[in-house]
C-alpha cells in the first residue's frame, strides 16, 4: 500500500502521478470544493453563438459573489463566440484537471486577458486532446506537468458558455474580469 502526504493546500507536488493523455486526468480535490460545479461542467448546447470579442467581455457587469451552488442564469444561459483572440497561457488545474487558457484581444503580453475553461468531462476529452495537439505542434507542452505563459501569444477562436466566477486566483495578473467562457472549445490559427 502507498501513502501519499501532501503538507500544502497546493496539489502540484503530485501532479507529476497524472497522465500524459489529458482524458485521463485525475482531479485530486473533490467536487464539493469546485465553486459551482454542477453549473460549469455542462455540454455546451448545440444552438447558433452569439458573436462577441474581448472588450466585451471585459465590460460585462460582476456579481459581488454568486452562492457555491447557484444555476446557471441569464448571460450564462447563452453560447458565445470570439472569432478574434490571442492565447497568452495555458494550463491544468491539478485540482479538478480542467485546461485553464488566457486569451486577449491583442498579442501584447500586457493586454487584459479572459479565461477560457474545457472541463475534464468525457464529452470534452476531443477537445482537450485538441489544444494539447495543436499546443504540442507549436512547440508547447500542455499536461498535468507542463504549463503556463505562452511564450509568442497565438490566434485562436474560442466557442462557449459563458460563466460568472468568484475572485480569487485565477491566473495571470492580466485576468480582468470574473466572467469566463466555461464550458469552451478552443481552435488556434
Amino acid at each position: 500500500m502507498v501513502f501519499l502526504s501532501i503538507s500544502s493546500c497546493s496539489f502540484d507536488a503530485v501532479a507529476p502521478l497524472q497522465p500524459k493523455d489529458l482524458c485521463n486526468c485525475v482531479p485530486f480535490e473533490p467536487d464539493t470544493l469546485d465553486y459551482r460545479h454542477a453549473a460549469k461542467h455542462v455540454a455546451i448546447p448545440n444552438v447558433a453563438p452569439i458573436e462577441t470579442d474581448i472588450p466585451m467581455i471585459l465590460a460585462w457587469p460582476q456579481d459581488l459573489a454568486l452562492p457555491p451552488d447557484a444555476p446557471r442564469s441569464g448571460r450564462e444561459l447563452q453560447v458565445f463566440h470570439v472569432a478574434q483572440a490571442f492565447l497568452q497561457n495555458a494550463s491544468v488545474n491539478s485540482g479538478d484537471c480542467d485546461i485553464h487558457l488566457e486569451i486577449s484581444a491583442s498579442a501584447s503580453k500586457s493586454a487584459p486577458r479572459v479565461v477560457v475553461e474545457t472541463p475534464v468531462d468525457a464529452n470534452f476529452c476531443p477537445a482537450r486532446q485538441s489544444i494539447q495537439s495543436q499546443l504540442q505542434q507549436r512547440g508547447f507542452t500542455l499536461d498535468a506537468t507542463h504549463g503556463g505563459e505562452i511564450p509568442t501569444a497565438i490566434p485562436a477562436d474560442v466557442t462557449g458558455l459563458t460563466f460568472e466566477d468568484f475572485e480569487h486566483n485565477r491566473g495571470s495578473a492580466q485576468v480582468a474580469t470574473l466572467w469566463e467562457l466555461h464550458p469552451a472549445q478552443v481552435t488556434l490559427h
